[in-house]
């Protein structure tokens, strides 16, 4: 069990009462005092439980849809091709969402903007008081980069959601007008702060210089991860190239054998997991929304809610080769029930990622983590990134995604279709993508940043005919518009 999950209700305690007197939980709410963060980094110990927090705020928030614990999949996978709203996912805003007729009001908007600012305020607070504590200098380091690695992810999130975002990078200590009405930054200074940050998050301690109740902090390696993709998604192929080649060079991280074993509570943080969101059960710190978001409430003793569902209209379950050992991880169609022993035959595909079978009767409790970014992700960027510079694939891209299509147990691309086009080789990465990372975060990210024409082209073909150009980013919450009259809408959402 992680530190992070161990300490973390005392974190809450101690950080979150001091870091919500000293850091507005959102934009426009004014800190009422900063006498308290003066006066509390005196110890390693101290600095330990600020980082902490940030980590918190991960998946603890101002409701239950917060960030990397199901509010992140409302404003990514639920707009896509693959994914719709469950059955008993009620909320209108949701099932807005789904349906892509969604505008500027709805409150899950809302709700990510709040939680991912009140952890980048979190994050400034960390970086200002630690960096002038007088603590060892190699724990300073490190917990500063720890926090500006959180800061950056955070950021790359907001950044591909709404596009046009403030850049806050200090601890708000005054209530002037100025300095609480923040105007928006061009996109082009939010990623060059981004990539600042991650550069200097690549001081962290290597993997194997963590301890086993450290598995789940930041590394060298997550921030180096993150960064290529950061370039990625930049279309700056020759830095994503490099930087993802770097990663794999240093040897740290490898596939596991079994795909299953990415999603096993018993290899948490192994050798596969760049960084992951950290999960333990029965511990009373959080519900595992994504645990119980897609299972099934027809199987008695189950005790799911299926919020999350598979789009049926979507082509991804018959894409699954019949070979591939992704296809019975990702998806059950059928359950035996723990409380008769009956089989079930379910009326739809079930996501099944993170169910847990030692958490039977109570997902919530799932100790499955969530990845952010792992080894098979860094491989499908580096063979994307090659194709893109070479103007097709080399022998080296080919390497790189065949490695995931052999543990998945397919066909080698490289056998099955050895001369593709720059052209077809990218739809082959971006569905190899779509199948290894599902319902992992990453699909409206991958969809959006391929353009409109192509968002529109694919969620359309699953069924979703409201999808439109502006769909490839998200409004402005219009909380967030009526409160702080520096900030815009974006262009596209202006009148919807």
């Amino acid at each position: 069990m992680s530190r992070i999950n161990r300490h973390i209700n005392k974190i809450l305690y101690i950080a979150g009462a001091l870091l919500l007197l000293t850091a507005c939980t959102t934009l426009d709410e004014a800190p009422e005092s900063s006498v308290v963060s003066n006066q509390f980094y005196k110890t390693e110990s101290d600095s330990r439980s600020a980082v902490n927090a940030i980590y918190a705020a991960l998946i603890k928030g101002n409701d239950a849809q917060t960030l990397y614990n199901r509010g992140i999949q409302l404003a990514t996978e639920v707009q896509t091709d693959d994914y719709i709203a469950g059955p008993r996912a009620y909320n209108a805003n949701v099932q807005a969402l789904s349906r892509l007729a969604h505008d500027a009001s709805n409150d899950r908007m809302q709700a990510i903007w709040q939680d991912s600012y009140q952890l980048i305020n979190y994050a400034n607070v960390a970086i200002d008081n630690i960096s002038a504590s007088s603590i060892n200098e190699n724990k300073k380091n490190q917990y500063v980069n720890e926090a500006k690695f959180l800061r950056a992810l955070t950021y790359f999130n907001l950044v591909r959601w709404f596009k046009y975002i403030p850049l806050v990078l200090h601890e708000t200590t005054s209530l002037s007008s100025q300095t609480l009405n923040v105007e928006q930054a061009s996109e082009e200074a939010v990623y060059e702060q981004i990539i600042s940050d991650l550069k200097d998050a690549e001081n962290l301690p290597k993997p194997s210089e963590l301890s086993k109740e450290d598995g789940g902090r930041a590394t060298a390696g997550s921030a180096k991860a993150l960064l290529a993709k950061v370039y990625l998604t930049r279309q700056q192929w020759e830095l994503a190239a490099e930087k993802a080649k770097e990663v794999i060079d240093l040897g740290w991280y490898d596939l596991f054998d079994d795909f299953k074993d990415v999603f096993d509570p018993s290899k948490q943080n192994g050798k596969e997991h760049i960084f992951s969101i950290q999960f333990t059960g029965f511990l009373g710190i959080t519900n595992h929304m994504l645990a119980i978001s897609e299972a099934t409430f027809e199987v008695p003793g189950v005790n799911g809610q299926h919020y999350d569902a598979y789009n049926t209209n979507s082509d991804l379950l018959k894409s699954f080769d019949a070979s591939d050992t992704r296809k019975n991880v990702t998806f059950v169609t059928q359950m035996v029930s723990p409380s008769n022993g009956q089989t079930y035959q379910l009326s739809s595909p079930h996501f099944n990622k993170y169910y847990d079978n030692s958490a039977v009767g109570s997902q919530t409790n799932s100790s499955v983590n969530i990845p952010v970014i792992r080894y098979a992700d860094l491989l499908l960027i580096y063979a994307e990134a090659l194709n893109e510079i070479h103007h097709g694939p080399t022998t080296e891209a080919y390497q790189a995604i065949d490695k995931v299509r052999k543990r998945a147990g397919i066909q080698l691309l490289s056998e099955k279709s050895p001369s593709l086009s720059q052209d077809d080789f990218r739809e082959a990465v971006f569905e190899e993508r779509r199948k290894e990372l599902t319902y992992e975060y990453n699909r409206w990210f991958d969809l959006s940043r391929r353009g409109a024409d192509y968002f529109i082209e694919k969620v359309s073909a699953a069924g979703k005919k409201n999808v439109a150009a502006r769909h490839i980013h998200l409004p402005i919450p219009q909380r967030e518009l009526d409160l702080n009259p520096n900030l815009k809408q974006n262009p596209e959402w202006v009148n919807y």
